[in-house]
Protein backbone atom coordinates (compact mmCIF):
# COMPACT_ATOMS: atom_id res chain seq x y z
CA UNK A 1 0.00 0.00 0.00
CA UNK A 2 1.40 3.66 -0.87
CA UNK A 3 0.29 5.53 1.82
CA UNK A 4 0.80 8.87 -0.17
CA UNK A 5 -0.57 8.63 -3.31
CA UNK A 6 -2.27 11.32 -4.40
CA UNK A 7 -0.03 13.37 -2.69
CA UNK A 8 2.76 16.00 -4.69
CA UNK A 9 6.00 14.55 -4.07
CA UNK A 10 7.47 17.22 -1.58
CA UNK A 11 4.28 17.47 0.69
CA UNK A 12 5.43 15.99 3.75
CA UNK A 13 9.01 18.32 3.27
CA UNK A 14 10.02 20.93 5.45
CA UNK A 15 11.99 23.90 5.27
CA UNK A 16 14.34 22.95 8.59
CA UNK A 17 15.20 19.08 7.17
CA UNK A 18 17.96 19.24 10.44
CA UNK A 19 16.66 15.70 12.23
CA UNK A 20 13.95 17.06 14.87
CA UNK A 21 15.71 15.92 18.09
CA UNK A 22 17.92 19.15 17.33
CA UNK A 23 14.99 21.62 17.32
CA UNK A 24 13.20 19.95 20.30
CA UNK A 25 16.28 19.44 22.34
CA UNK A 26 15.34 22.64 24.61
CA UNK A 27 12.52 22.75 26.66
CA UNK A 28 9.92 25.30 25.74
CA UNK A 29 7.49 25.76 28.56
CA UNK A 30 5.02 27.95 27.46
CA UNK A 31 1.59 27.40 25.77
CA UNK A 32 1.09 27.51 21.82
CA UNK A 33 -2.49 28.75 21.47
CA UNK A 34 -4.31 30.77 24.09
CA UNK A 35 -6.60 30.80 26.75
CA UNK A 36 -9.83 29.94 25.00
CA UNK A 37 -8.67 27.39 22.84
CA UNK A 38 -7.01 26.01 25.44
CA UNK A 39 -10.60 25.76 27.30
CA UNK A 40 -12.37 24.60 24.06
CA UNK A 41 -10.01 21.42 23.58
CA UNK A 42 -10.55 20.74 27.65
CA UNK A 43 -14.33 20.45 26.37
CA UNK A 44 -13.74 18.57 23.85
CA UNK A 45 -11.94 16.08 25.50
CA UNK A 46 -14.44 16.23 28.21
CA UNK A 47 -16.81 15.24 25.74
CA UNK A 48 -15.15 12.46 23.80
CA UNK A 49 -12.40 11.32 26.28
CA UNK A 50 -14.15 8.69 28.66
CA UNK A 51 -13.61 9.28 32.07
CA UNK A 52 -11.79 6.59 34.09
CA UNK A 53 -10.38 5.40 30.51
CA UNK A 54 -6.80 4.51 29.64
CA UNK A 55 -5.79 7.60 27.35
CA UNK A 56 -2.78 7.86 25.05
CA UNK A 57 -1.66 11.63 24.47
CA UNK A 58 0.89 11.82 21.56
CA UNK A 59 3.26 14.51 20.94
CA UNK A 60 2.49 15.96 24.44
CA UNK A 61 4.33 18.47 26.44
CA UNK A 62 4.68 19.98 29.63
CA UNK A 63 0.89 20.66 29.83
CA UNK A 64 -2.03 17.85 28.37
CA UNK A 65 -5.45 20.44 28.51
CA UNK A 66 -7.29 17.10 30.10
CA UNK A 67 -10.09 18.27 32.09
CA UNK A 68 -9.30 18.70 35.77
CA UNK A 69 -11.67 17.44 37.28
CA UNK A 70 -12.10 14.21 35.22
CA UNK A 71 -9.97 11.31 36.72
CA UNK A 72 -8.25 8.98 34.48
CA UNK A 73 -7.22 5.03 34.93
CA UNK A 74 -3.61 6.07 33.34
CA UNK A 75 -2.27 9.11 31.30
CA UNK A 76 0.73 7.53 28.54
CA UNK A 77 2.41 10.64 27.14
CA UNK A 78 4.54 10.82 24.33
CA UNK A 79 6.85 13.81 23.24
CA UNK A 80 10.07 15.03 21.76
CA UNK A 81 11.31 16.25 25.06
CA UNK A 82 11.66 14.50 28.29
CA UNK A 83 11.67 17.37 30.58
CA UNK A 84 8.74 18.95 29.53
CA UNK A 85 7.25 15.68 29.40
CA UNK A 86 8.60 15.85 33.34
CA UNK A 87 7.02 18.50 34.20
CA UNK A 88 3.55 17.69 33.60
CA UNK A 89 1.71 16.27 36.13
CA UNK A 90 -1.40 14.51 34.52
CA UNK A 91 0.89 11.54 32.84
CA UNK A 92 1.58 8.61 34.60
CA UNK A 93 3.88 7.51 31.64
CA UNK A 94 6.50 9.33 29.80
CA UNK A 95 8.51 8.18 26.52
CA UNK A 96 10.12 10.29 24.35
CA UNK A 97 10.22 9.42 20.63
CA UNK A 98 10.78 10.83 16.82
CA UNK A 99 7.61 9.54 14.87
CA UNK A 100 8.94 11.19 11.85
CA UNK A 101 12.10 9.20 12.07
CA UNK A 102 10.56 6.16 13.35
CA UNK A 103 6.64 6.19 13.35
CA UNK A 104 6.39 2.95 15.35
CA UNK A 105 5.07 3.21 18.92
CA UNK A 106 6.40 0.59 21.46
CA UNK A 107 2.68 -0.36 22.94
CA UNK A 108 0.56 -3.00 23.07
CA UNK A 109 -2.42 -3.46 20.74
CA UNK A 110 -5.80 -2.53 21.86
CA UNK A 111 -4.41 -1.33 24.79
CA UNK A 112 -6.04 2.41 25.36
CA UNK A 113 -9.95 3.57 25.56
CA UNK A 114 -8.81 7.23 23.98
CA UNK A 115 -5.73 9.20 22.37
CA UNK A 116 -5.59 12.48 21.41
CA UNK A 117 -2.95 15.07 19.62
CA UNK A 118 -2.94 18.56 20.49
CA UNK A 119 -1.55 21.46 17.82
CA UNK A 120 1.13 18.99 16.41
CA UNK A 121 -0.13 16.89 13.62
CA UNK A 122 1.61 19.69 11.21
CA UNK A 123 4.92 18.78 12.14
CA UNK A 124 4.35 15.00 11.04
CA UNK A 125 5.99 13.35 7.78
CA UNK A 126 4.49 10.02 8.16
CA UNK A 127 1.33 10.96 9.20
CA UNK A 128 -0.55 8.05 8.32
CA UNK A 129 1.80 5.17 9.57
CA UNK A 130 1.48 7.00 12.54
CA UNK A 131 -2.28 7.11 12.62
CA UNK A 132 -2.15 3.58 11.75
CA UNK A 133 -0.10 2.88 14.68
CA UNK A 134 -2.47 4.94 16.80
CA UNK A 135 -5.77 2.64 15.55
CA UNK A 136 -3.93 0.13 16.18
CA UNK A 137 -2.97 0.23 20.14
CA UNK A 138 -6.55 1.44 20.54
CA UNK A 139 -9.25 -0.70 21.51
CA UNK A 140 -12.16 -1.26 19.47
CA UNK A 141 -14.73 2.25 19.16
CA UNK A 142 -12.03 4.26 20.87
CA UNK A 143 -11.99 7.99 19.95
CA UNK A 144 -8.95 9.81 18.69
CA UNK A 145 -9.09 13.23 18.94
CA UNK A 146 -7.12 15.51 16.86
CA UNK A 147 -6.96 19.30 17.24
CA UNK A 148 -4.75 22.17 15.46
CA UNK A 149 -5.14 25.81 14.88
CA UNK A 150 -3.54 28.15 12.69
CA UNK A 151 -0.10 28.66 14.91
CA UNK A 152 2.87 26.37 13.98
CA UNK A 153 6.94 26.36 13.65
CA UNK A 154 7.02 27.56 9.77
CA UNK A 155 10.31 25.56 9.32
CA UNK A 156 8.93 22.56 10.91
CA UNK A 157 5.47 22.23 9.54
CA UNK A 158 5.24 20.02 6.67
CA UNK A 159 4.89 21.94 3.22
CA UNK A 160 1.30 20.38 2.17
CA UNK A 161 -0.11 22.00 5.81
CA UNK A 162 1.23 25.03 4.88
CA UNK A 163 -0.22 25.74 1.85
CA UNK A 164 -4.36 25.13 3.48
CA UNK A 165 -6.02 26.50 5.50
CA UNK A 166 -8.59 25.12 8.53
CA UNK A 167 -11.04 23.76 6.62
CA UNK A 168 -8.89 22.25 3.88
CA UNK A 169 -6.54 20.98 7.08
CA UNK A 170 -9.30 19.33 8.63
CA UNK A 171 -10.20 16.95 5.27
CA UNK A 172 -6.38 16.51 5.19
CA UNK A 173 -6.49 14.91 8.65
CA UNK A 174 -9.90 13.01 7.77
CA UNK A 175 -7.95 11.43 5.16
CA UNK A 176 -4.94 10.64 6.96
CA UNK A 177 -7.62 8.72 9.47
CA UNK A 178 -9.24 6.96 6.20
CA UNK A 179 -6.29 5.95 4.82
CA UNK A 180 -5.03 4.67 8.43
CA UNK A 181 -8.19 2.29 8.78
CA UNK A 182 -10.25 4.35 10.93
CA UNK A 183 -13.91 3.71 9.73
CA UNK A 184 -16.19 6.46 11.47
CA UNK A 185 -14.54 10.26 11.15
CA UNK A 186 -16.43 13.52 12.53
CA UNK A 187 -14.80 16.31 10.97
CA UNK A 188 -17.08 19.30 12.16
CA UNK A 189 -16.10 20.23 15.31
CA UNK A 190 -14.70 23.71 15.16
CA UNK A 191 -14.66 26.03 18.21
CA UNK A 192 -14.51 28.70 19.32
CA UNK A 193 -16.14 31.63 18.42
CA UNK A 194 -13.32 33.52 19.45
CA UNK A 195 -9.52 33.90 20.17
CA UNK A 196 -7.20 31.05 17.99
CA UNK A 197 -9.38 29.28 16.43
CA UNK A 198 -9.62 25.49 16.95
CA UNK A 199 -10.49 22.83 14.61
CA UNK A 200 -10.94 18.93 15.14
CA UNK A 201 -10.98 15.91 13.72
CA UNK A 202 -12.40 12.89 15.60
CA UNK A 203 -12.34 9.44 14.13
CA UNK A 204 -12.88 6.21 15.70
CA UNK A 205 -10.89 2.39 15.87
CA UNK A 206 -12.09 0.03 13.86
CA UNK A 207 -14.99 1.23 12.08
CA UNK A 208 -16.77 1.67 15.15
CA UNK A 209 -20.01 3.62 14.80
CA UNK A 210 -19.98 7.45 16.79
CA UNK A 211 -23.74 6.90 18.17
Amino acid sequence: MNDLAGFPPRAFDKADPSPDPLFYRQPRLVTHIDDEAIAAVTELYRRFLPAGGTVLDLMSSWVSHLPHDIAYARIVGHGMNADELAANPRLDERFVSDLNADPVLSLPDAHFDAACMCVSVQYLQRPIEVFREVARVLRPGAPFVVTFSNRCFPTKAVAIWQALTGPDQQQLVALYMQRAGFGSIDASEVVPDHGDPIWAVIGYADGAETG
